[in-house]
């Protein structure tokens, strides 16, 4: 088998809930649908630290954050060190990262083993942005979806087309503040779109840490995030309740656009490769940094173990592997992507990166050996959310998570140690994670059992923090 092309769509607090594919009761996406349905969807792809920076540096480099230094927002990443595109391209791969980048800009932190890159400034804008080549910043207009587009697509069409080519395109979309394209706004302009079951969670029975954290769509949404001056102000006189459905719509109508403007142009990057005659020598694969929250639990944003935060999307097809349709259960996380394309780039894998090839799930053949149970560790502890840090495991029934409540001097986090605390869902009774059992006498075996395979974890990641 020659060496494909590898596609990496990757787009920014995208909820695998939010998509078709993954049976979302909220809208479509027809484009997205494309590649699950030519290929294979991961129904367990879970992120390792799910917040932007660390996510990405989670990819590149096949690490977990304490070993390749990002373990937060204020980290960059330190581009003399070893990542993913480095090797392919020192492999004979045509190389660009196009899009998000957010891992730092200027001296060491530019991003290293691209032939060619072309990137947003830290978060970027949805409007006309600015955007950073190794020649300097160049603002260009249009809607920021649809230039990250036009980019990736003017460069695949300028290849060398003797080299195999590796393109990173990144989109800003869906983050906060959800800003829309304008020809979009007409899409559920006269329709609610179903709030979550739990949007009125009152987080009986669970962790202080559930409840103290900020970011509620009802009582921590500002009026940016509203779209006050875009849209106007809400009714008067409506209840709390009434009141509550308003922001919820006026968010997740917004979100739901930022989406269809991704998905469109994904389509745009599926038909070009139709048009080009390589879709069959090309890895398509679409996901998004982390998951987020859709007012489930009645909140937005991520960092949480929570599976809304804790579940990336991951769809993927390469019809000279994968055969059409297919789906999978086994666990998947973000540290794994870079060895599987040093798999199928026919290069090792280094010993030291830390996940493991997705290469024999993709081909319908997954290990008697494949993981049970994953590592998870939010480092930023209370910030931007009051989230405070903490650790867990997740098995196929079960989720464990540790707050243990200390800044341990990260950047960005509150130098304000919180009082510990522990969780424990079944996830087999309890999916929507409404009631710790980690007190339930019941399941004190469990507790004991993975409390002990959580520390084996910790000690296999290398993490002794």
């Amino acid at each position: 088998m020659s060496r494909p092309n590898i596609l990496f769509i990757m787009s920014d607090d995208h909820a695998s809930h939010a998509m078709s594919c993954y049976g979302s009761r909220i809208n479509q996406t027809p484009h997205l649908d494309r590649i699950a349905n030519d290929g294979m969807i991961f129904q367990n792809c879970f992120c390792v630290n799910s917040i932007c920076t660390p996510s990405r540096a989670n990819i590149l480099t096949g690490l977990h954050s304490h070993l390749n230094g990002v373990k937060t927002l204020g980290d960059p990443l330190d581009g003399r060190k070893r990542n993913v595109a480095k090797m392919l391209q020192s492999d004979g791969y045509q190389t660009a990262m196009v899009g998000k980048w957010h891992l730092g800009h200027g001296g060491n932190a530019d991003p290293t083993g691209f032939d060619y890159w072309n990137v947003l400034p830290g978060q970027g804008a949805y409007h006309d942005p600015v955007m950073i080549e190794e020649s300097g910043r160049t603002q260009h207009e249009g809607y920021t979806t649809d230039v990250i587009t036009d980019f990736s697509l003017d460069w695949l069409q300028n290849r060398d087309r003797d080299k195999p080519f590796f393109l990173m395109c990144h989109h800003k979309a869906p983050h906060r503040p959800w800003d829309s394209d304008e020809k979009l706004h007409h899409m559920y302009a006269d329709e609610d779109v179903p709030m979550p079951d739990n949007f009125f969670d009152d987080y009986a029975n669970r962790s202080n840490a559930a409840k103290n954290a900020k970011m509620r769509v009802f009582g921590h949404m500002n009026e940016r995030d509203l779209k006050i001056e875009k849209f106007g102000p809400p009714p008067e006189d409506l209840s709390d309740e009434e009141l509550a459905n308003w922001q919820y719509q006026r968010y997740i109508k917004e979100y739901l656009r930022c989406v269809a403007s991704i998905d469109n142009n994904v389509g745009r990057m599926l038909d070009y490769l139709d048009e080009d005659g390589v879709a069959d020598d090309t890895m398509v694969i679409y996901t998004s940094d982390q998951g987020f929250f859709l007012g489930d639990h009645g909140w937005y944003d991520k960092r949480f173990m929570y599976e809304e935060s804790l579940r990336m999307p991951f769809i993927v097809r390469y019809p000279k592997a994968i055969g059409a349709g297919s789906s999978t259960h086994a666990m998947a996380l973000n540290i794994d992507f870079a060895e599987t394309w040093l798999d199928y780039a026919g290069l090792p894998i280094p010993d030291d990166m830390q996940g493991t090839s997705l290469r024999p799930i993709f081909e319908g053949e997954t290990p008697d050996d494949w993981r049970e149970s994953m590592y998870y560790r939010y480092w930023m502890h209370l910030s931007h959310h009051h989230v405070p840090a903490h650790y867990g495991i997740r098995t196929h029934r079960y989720k464990l998570i540790y707050y243990y409540g200390e800044p341990l001097g990260t950047s960005g986090s509150v130098d304000q140690p919180t009082e510990p605390e522990w969780e424990l869902f079944d996830l087999e009774k309890d999916p929507n994670e409404m009631c710790s059992v980690y007190d339930d006498p019941e399941y004190a075996d469990v507790v004991k059992e993975l409390t002990a395979e959580l520390y084996k974890h910790k000690e296999a990641a290398l993490d002794d923090e």
